[in-house]
């Protein structure tokens, strides 16, 4: 089973894992087609924020230049726009090291949820660690990448054009952003479109059924109830991080629910077995998957072959 799921997953020593490393262009573009449509949401929001960011820091009495700089450098968002008042305010490195720090806090949160994300990814690491925002880290961390798709050039390439379209924005604020005469008030409410849409698909995806319903969805009640709670407890100023704390104890203490596999037997009946070629490298043994969960109705064994295993997703019985 581990010979298959390898193959199939894009896992290093996969067929599609394979078949990238030897057209390293074409994965890359590959990767790029794919990533693309996804960031498109993030586009809208970003450039006419962007813009915004440039027009306050010109307004301020910065260069047109500087906005561009600090989107490519220091690329924080909510901490840019503050960086624009430490700016031309008296020199205090203290006072803008803990904002820093307490702006940007819930970015250690973002880095242990890609932990596993962002493994085995070389070089490209340190470019995502650096390019995660909120917004990125809400694409690359819900996206469903194909097998046959490089996660590494995936999640590199939304991160890249996510800050791509940053400084594109904070750019056409910074030299034009005094020519723009209509009011672009509301757009940034794209961003919290973005979330709910990111939300209801994570929602429609674990079950939409009444059969189980509280079961099939506890992660979106654990961020539901948890920002509620903190919402009211903190205020609206101050209850991210808290939110963030609460969801991670809970997730954390949760775990052992949320990674039961769906087809485990906890009543365990049925013999759930694999054996065969995937289990047994030498070729002994009987190339089959029985047990009750491959069989619902329970008559008779239901054979899934190492055959089908390997050319398709088998589809007896719920799946394998």
């Amino acid at each position: 089973m581990q010979g298959y799921e390898a193959e199939n997953s894009g896992m290093p020593g996969g067929r599609h894992a394979a078949a990238a490393a030897s057209a390293p262009g074409r994965g890359r573009r590959a990767a790029l087609r794919w990533a693309f449509p996804l960031t498109l949401p993030v586009m809208a929001g970003y450039v006419f924020l962007g813009i915004t960011y440039g027009i306050l820091m010109v307004r301020q009495g910065l260069p047109a230049w500087l906005p561009i700089v600090t989107a490519a450098v220091v690329y924080t968002g909510s901490m840019e726009f503050l960086l624009t008042s430490i700016l031309v305010s008296s020199f205090n490195p203290a006072s803008a090291f803990a904002t820093a720090i307490m702006v940007g806090a819930r970015h250690l949160f973002y880095g242990l949820s890609m932990l596993g994300k962002y493994s085995g990814t070389g070089w490209k690491k340190f470019y995502l660690i650096f390019t995660t925002s909120d917004e990125t880290f809400a694409v690359n961390y819900s996206a469903e990448i194909p097998d046959d798709i490089d996660r590494g050039w995936f999640y590199f390439w939304v991160s890249l054009l996510d800050q791509c379209y940053w400084i594109a924005g904070a750019a056409l604020g910074g030299f034009f952003g005094s020519l723009i005469t209509f009011s672009t008030k509301g757009i940034d409410f794209v961003m919290t479109a973005m979330f709910v849409t990111i939300f209801m698909n994570q929602w429609m995806k674990d079950g939409d059924g009444l059969d189980g319903f509280f079961a099939q969805h506890v992660s979106e009640f654990v961020g539901i109830f948890g920002s509620l709670i903190c919402l009211m407890i903190f205020g609206p100023d101050h209850f991210i991080i808290p939110t963030m704390a609460v969801i991670l104890a809970a997730l954390t203490l949760l775990r052992p629910k949320l990674d039961r596999p769906e087809n485990e037997n906890p009543a365990g009946g049925g013999s759930d077995c694999i054996t065969g070629s995937d289990t047994n490298p030498a070729g002994g043994g009987s190339d089959c998957i029985t047990g009750s969960d491959t069989n619902p109705a329970g008559g008779g064994p239901d054979c899934i072959t190492a055959k089908d295993l390997a050319g398709h997703d088998a589809e007896q019985g719920g799946g394998v």
